[in-house]
This record gives structure tokens, sequence and C-alpha cells, in this order.
């Protein structure tokens, strides 16, 4: 993703989060939307748009997945477009050569086709766009993204199950709110299975560097940790903490084989659950797209765990399933308070639960987490 893009739609995500003050998810106000409903013309042709090569290994290759998951459910083909710059002229390009040949549904999939993607719902209003991890929406535009930090919570109470150190790490790639939220998460579950527990959070700089993840990761386990999450695409996280003997927990996609003896469990994207229920209402006529984008939880099963593996104390994976279930009947939040920065300061008091523009502005770590939130990320 293009960092200039993302900090770009992230500040004014928070500088409007404010002015709303509905607590909302992908809370950016794109204009008023009309109260008329957004009706197909035509039958059903559909497009994806990936920003980078679609067998990533992460990110893209998990929507991807969800992309065949979606023709088998409506019985349609598909067409892609991959390796297209976060940019406003190559997507202008892309997606104007699809509507030249009658696509008139289309998928984003980046943050970074924000902005880009809401001109082309301005320009084309015949069609309906639909984006993933976007902060722009309009009358025929809906952003999408998971409620992550529930299923990387969950993830942090099967690394404190097993840390004997007390001390987990997580690789992310830049400092910003739906990163922050998963480090955040992370660190708040291993604390609830070991009191005490403390995760080294780092910063890549990178969405994609799969040296400086092996690299980063060597330089966590040197440090103490015995658990390595990652928050990335690539494999040599877990490489690393294999080759150590240590216990791992990737991110996206199923990523067992890369740590077939320490893996814990992967974080995983199932965006056919949100996908196809939402494309589905697109084609029957009458779609309005949420105000503030959609914002779907583990309930949904759109963010997921896949089911951990024996290095996982049964006990704990019994504490853990009534963990999530209780966070699927709304009775329990990662971030219900008290909940603490790491600067000893309360940002969530007692009987109180984060709400969701707060979520959206994070920009702080929490008491227990070992690294440096950037300044520019304040």
């Amino acid at each position: 993703m293009s960092m200039s893009v993302f900090t770009a739609a992230r500040a004014r995500l928070r500088g409007t989060a404010l002015a709303l003050a509905l607590g909302l998810g992908l809370a950016v106000l794109a204009g008023a939307q009309p109260a008329d409903a957004f009706d197909l013309k035509g039958p059903p042709k559909i497009a994806f748009i990936y920003a980078a090569a679609i067998k990533d290994g992460g990110w893209n290759e998990a929507m991807d997945a969800a992309r065949v998951k979606v023709e088998e459910a409506l019985g349609v083909k598909i067409a892609t477009s991959e390796s297209i710059p976060e940019e406003a002229t190559a997507f202008k390009a892309a997606v104007d050569l699809y509507v030249k040949r009658g696509y008139n549904i289309i998928v984003g999939t980046s943050y970074g086709y924000s902005d880009p993607i809401l001109e082309a719902a301005k320009a084309y209003p015949d069609v309906a766009f639909l984006n993933a991890s976007g902060t722009t929406n309009a009358a025929n535009l809906e952003s999408f993204y998971a409620r992550t930090y529930e299923a990387w919570y969950l993830a942090g109470m099967a690394a404190g199950s097993v840390s004997g150190s007390g001390k987990v790490g997580m690789l992310a790639g830049f400092p910003v709110s739906v990163v922050n939220w998963d480090i955040n998460a992370f660190t708040r579950g291993a604390q609830a299975m070991k009191p005490g527990a403390e995760a080294i959070a780092i910063f890549t700089n990178s969405w994609w560097d799969p040296v400086k993840e092996g690299q980063t990761s060597e330089a966590m386990l040197d440090q103490g940790a015995d658990v390595i999450a990652t928050n990335l695409s690539a494999a040599s996280a877990l490489n690393a903490a294999e080759k150590k003997g240590k216990y791992a927990i990737g991110y996206q996609i199923d990523m067992t084989a890369y740590a077939p003896k320490g893996i814990l469990t992967s974080v995983v994207f199932r965006w056919e659950n949100y996908l196809t229920p939402t494309i589905k209402k697109i084609i029957a006529g009458g779609w309005t797209p949420e105000e503030y984008g959609a914002f779907v939880g583990i309930s949904t099963k759109t963010v997921d765990l896949l089911p951990f593996t024996a290095n996982v104390p049964a006990e704990a994976q019994a504490k853990i399933a009534e963990t999530r279930a209780a966070i699927e009947a709304g009775t329990f939040s990662p971030f219900a308070g008290p909940v603490v920065k790491q600067d000893g300061t309360e940002a969530v008091p007692a009987g109180a639960v984060m709400d969701d523009e707060k979520l959206w502005a994070l920009d702080y770590f929490v008491k227990g987490v070992i690294g440096t939130m950037p300044a520019a990320s304040k």
C-alpha cells in the first residue's frame, strides 16, 4: 500500500471522527447519502482490482480466495486486475476499462484506493463499488473491514497460555489504527492468560519485506520472546520462530505449513462472508450502503481463527472458547475498561468500553507493550 495515501486517509479519518461523535466504524463522511436505494442496471458483471500480486501469500491471496467463493455462490465469473498502483490515474484507468466493457459491480481491495474509488463512484453512479479496508463511502460505495482485534485478543490468549518467559512479540507494518488495535488486543489477550505478560511490537514500515521481517523476528526472539505473531503477509516471521523452536501465529491465510511444529493458530480472513450476501443485495436491488461503511466482527466469521493446534493446552482452549462466545454475544469486548496506556494514563475507565470512534483514532500502545509508537502517528 502507498504509505502517503494511507497516512492521508487516516488523518482525515481521525479529524472527521471527532465531529461525527457517533462511534461508527470506517467513519469518514464522504457527503450525505440520499435516501434512495441503489438499483443495479442490467445483469451483474463483477470485477476485483488488486493493488499488488494476487499470490502475495497474505492479504490479496485471502481476498482472491473469497472471490472464488463468491463465484461459486453466485454462479458467475469474476474478472480480476492485479498490481494496479494505489494512485488515482492507474485506478481510474482500470475502472474506466471495466465500465466500458459493461461491468457494474467493482470491488477494490485496498485502503490506498479510498480516494480514487470515491472519485470513480461519483463518475459512475450506476456502478456499485465496494472497497476492503477503505475509508470512503457514498450512495453507490461501501467500504468494509473486520474487527480484527477480536480475533487477535483470542490469539493473544493462546500466546499467553504457552509463553514461559511471559514475553511475546508481534511484527507489524505501519502505526495506523487498524494495526495498533491488533497489537494492543494481542497484548491484552496474553495478559488475560498470563498476568504481567509483555509484548514486543516492532513496525517494519513496509507491508511486504520478507528479509526485514525475518531479521526483525530474530531480534524479538533474541530479546526473549517465545511466541512470534505476524500482522503481515510474509512467512519469514514464522520461519524464524520455527528455527528457534519457539511458537508462532500466522495472519490472513493459513500459515501452518511455515511453522508446522510451533504454530498455535492463524488469524484468517474469510471475506466471502461479507461479500457474498452484500453482492446478493446489490443484485436483488434496493441496496443501501452503510453510511460509514461495514465493520463486521468475528461473529460473522469474516475474520476468524483456525482451530488451535495441540500446542495450546486444552484448558486454555476451553477458556478461549468461552471468551469468544462472550465476544459474539456482545457481553465482552477486548477493550473493556480499564484500558491503561503504555505511559500509565487511563484510556478507558472500568465499566466502560472503547467505542468505534476511539478505535479508529487509536494511536497509542497499552500497558505491557514493549516498543515505541512513532510520533508521526499521533
